[in-house]
């Protein structure tokens, strides 16, 4: 029986599963094709670490690892739905509440002392940050906005807040010594294994990496970002910020870059707050409160200090006489410094630009603001965003043109600092990277507290990247361009790769070319205007950025966006949108039992991996069910069937009554299989005519709080109950199960 994997993920998207994956067995069931659950949950990857540790019956397989290895062959058939990138503050919430749980799983280990706390900390390591995404992605990267959504939101365009020729937001990043301005960059001419290794100036040597393997045509990078020139530069912003009147706002990504951001945002907090770490930092760097897991664990730990009270005056009193500071929940004075995973800066900049340029003030008004993003590889292109829109005025989704994105993300492609080749310098020196022979391929140097790090793109993902490309050109007739900067060592090299074969494929009547990030923006946001479309072909950080910038800006969330990665080997991975897990809908759920999420990227997603189902196996049926719950889509976007953000109307759980309802009535209406439109014509009608009873029996729970037994890992029978509370329904798709 052909398989399709779901995975069970985290937050929104696992509670939204409870509901709508019965529906996808049932249906999927009359094409033969079974549905398969591999959990990649937060709770449940912690849980894989650590068998050793726990009670048989208690022990959960390393799914990751499993679908790692399916990835890598044709017979993959993947619905991968939001996780979450762990942060440190997250990590150790799991770990508590898995511990409360009953699992005998140990404590994170801050400061390892033993063998044992070491292999503890490396297994905790290894779920941090985008663990899950590297492991899954054998393949490039293909997102774009359907068709029916694309069109749904001309007709029905979003709110887009006005902007002013006097609007003073701005981007603030630096010009010289970030990871930009100090790349090296070298294409692999035979294959290695190399040697990352550092030589203080006083003689004394440390080797970070000694089996770095590298295959001949891989580009291998390195760059550093001086701490030195970091803190220099965030004081002036700071001190911008309030010259200008105008809100003070970090933008990082500290989930994903999971070494090097979260120094990195330390450093913002020391700066916003430089006068208290002047008179107590040594007493605060020795707590371990030196910012990098945000202000609201400092402020948590000033609790087991003897003059924290005094200190934190310290802190309300900086906070008073610093610039504006930016709020995530302003009711709750939660602010932009609080949580270093709170302001992801792909999703966090799109939100501002499209609201007039502003973030929320303390005051809950929205205010001009200072989007300090300290690396200068992208942060270019917001700044020219920004200029458009202070120029020309807001976007308009009515008219407006579409950007999808051609993403070079296959086999861990690499230039984020989130991998095991990013360290913080513990003493000044020499940085190099050296072959297996004592050539030095890169060097650098460095001082004590700098991030240095090195990125491997694989030779053979590039080559994918850029046959991907290629076909989207030809199969969308949409001009495509390459986002690479000249000026950058890791571009300069990419592109020399692409445009090496560029010449050896077939790019008739295609439009391609090549344009450093801010020149692409100026091109694209340009044709936007225009009605036009445009492919952004790009590397892995720029996947994430703008397949959250231009879906915002066109559609109003990167959710609604089609996901598609072609495995390399020959199988499918399906990602359901880039919207996140989205922690405030299921607090949402524990307090009014209403789920907001709107499952839409779930349900494209599901008709990708259908087709393909047909396109690899022949599953005549399966392509059935894809076309049909396509026009089903069509009908749930114009018929409104979204989920409210408001308690007491239709919520996720109602929305999946109503695509399945529809998606029957599709199948019934068919005309290819006669068998399985007969087969769904009574559960079509059963569906259509129980409507009223099943939306009083969805609405009815609604109000009142919701007991789903655990956070990262909910109890399973309760969790059940509060996601299909309609025993109408229950009794209509469990039948058709058996169809």
């Amino acid at each position: 029986m052909a398989k399709i994997i779901w995975t069970k993920t985290d937050e929104a998207p696992l509670l939204a599963t409870y509901s709508l994956k019965p529906i996808v067995e049932a249906f999927a069931s009359n094409a033969g094709v079974d549905v398969d659950t591999y959990d990649i949950s937060l709770a449940g990857r912690i849980l894989a670490q650590f068998p050793d540790y726990l009670e048989e019956d208690q022990q959960v397989p390393d799914y990751l690892a499993l679908l790692g290895e399916l990835s890598k062959t044709p017979e993959a058939n993947i619905v991968k739905l939001p996780n979450i990138s762990a942060s440190l503050v997250q990590l150790k919430n799991a770990i508590k509440e898995l511990q409360d749980a009953g699992f005998a799983i140990p404590d994170y280990p801050v400061n390892p002392q033993t063998d044992e706390e070491r292999d503890i900390l490396n297994r905790y390591d290894a779920v941090k940050g985008s663990a899950v995404n590297p492991v899954l992605r054998q393949g490039n990267s293909d997102r774009r906005a359907p068709r029916s959504v694309k069109n749904f939101a001309r007709k029905n365009p979003h709110s887009m807040g006005a902007w002013s020729k006097d609007s003073k937001t701005n981007v603030a990043t630096m010009d010289a010594n970030d990871f930009r301005h100090n790349e090296q960059s070298v294409i692999l001419d035979h294959d290695d294994t190399l040697t990352l290794k550092l030589t203080g100036t006083d003689g004394q040597e440390k080797v970070f990496r000694d089996d770095m393997k590298v295959d001949k045509g891989d580009v291998v990078d390195a760059t550093f970002m001086s701490a030195r020139a970091l803190d220099a530069f965030l004081l002036g912003t700071v001190q911008r910020a309030k010259d200008e009147g105008i809100l003070y706002s970090i933008h990082l990504k500290a989930t994903m870059m999971k070494v090097s951001d979260p120094i990195m945002f330390g450093h913002v907090v020391r700066a916003f707050f430089k006068d208290v770490y002047d008179q107590y930092g040594e007493q605060l760097m020795a707590a371990g409160l030196d910012g990098e897991s945000g202000l609201g664990a400092i402020y948590s730990g000033l609790s087991e200090l003897d003059n924290g009270e005094e200190i934190r005056a310290a802190f309300d009193k900086a906070m008073a006489q610093g610039p504006d500071l930016a709020q995530v929940n302003s009711h709750k004075g939660i602010t932009n410094l609080h949580v270093p995973s709170d302001v992801i800066v792909d999703a966090s900049m799109p939100a501002m630009i499209r609201n007039s340029g502003q973030m929320w003030n303390a005051d809950d008004k929205p205010q001009d603001t200072l989007a300090v993003i300290p690396d200068s590889s992208y942060a270019g292109v917001y700044q020219v965003v920004i200029d458009d829109c202070r120029e020309n005025g807001a976007y308009d989704p009515a008219t407006m043109g579409t950007s999808p994105n051609v993403g070079l993300m296959a086999r861990k492609a690499e230039e984020y600092g989130s991998h095991n080749k990013t360290f913080k310098m513990p003493f000044a020196g020499t940085m190099q990277v050296i072959s297996s022979t004592g050539d030095v391929l890169l060097s650098h140097e460095v001082e004590a507290g700098d991030i240095w790090r090195s990125c491997l793109t694989r030779g053979d993902a590039i080559e994918d990247w850029v046959k991907l490309a290629v076909d989207r050109a030809h199969k969308s007739g949409m001009k495509a361009v390459f986002w690479l900067d000249p000026a950058r060592g890791h571009d300069a090299n990419i592109q020399k790769l692409a445009e090496a074969q560029l010449a050896n494929l077939d790019t008739t009547g295609t439009d391609i070319s090549f344009a450093s990030p801010e020149e692409a923006t100026k091109i694209t946001v340009d044709r936007i205007r225009r009605g036009e479309d445009t492919i952004s072909v790009t590397g892995n950080v720029l996947r994430d950025y703008n397949t959250d910038l231009f879906p915002i800006l066109e559609l109003g969330t990167s959710a609604k966006m089609l996901s598609v990665v072609p495995l390399m080997a020959g199988g499918g991975l399906f990602e359901t949108g880039a919207g996140g897990s989205a922690p405030k809908h299921v607090q949402q759920v524990q307090e009014e039992n209403h789920l907001r999420w709107d499952s839409l990227g779930e349900y494209l997603a599901l008709t990708e991996s259908f087709f393909h189902e047909e396109d690899k196996h022949g599953n005549a049926r399966a392509g059935i069910l894809g076309r049909t719950l396509d026009r089903a889509i069509e009908r749930y976007l114009d018929e409104g069937r979204s989920p409210s953000r408001k308690a007491g109307e239709i919520d996720d759980r109602g929305s999946h009554y109503y695509i399945a309802a529809y998606w029957a009535d599709e199948l019934a209406k068919q005309d290819e299989d006669a068998e399985l439109a007969a087969g769904f014509t009574a559960i079509a009608k059963d569906l259509a005519d129980n409507e009223a009873q099943i939306n009083e029996e969805l609405l009815a729970v609604q109000g009142s709080p919701a007991d789903l037994g655990g956070y990262y890992w909910p109890d399973d029978e309760k969790t059940t109950k509060v996601m299909r509370p309609s025993e109408t329904f229950n009794r209509i798709i469990d039948r058709t199960e058996d169809n």
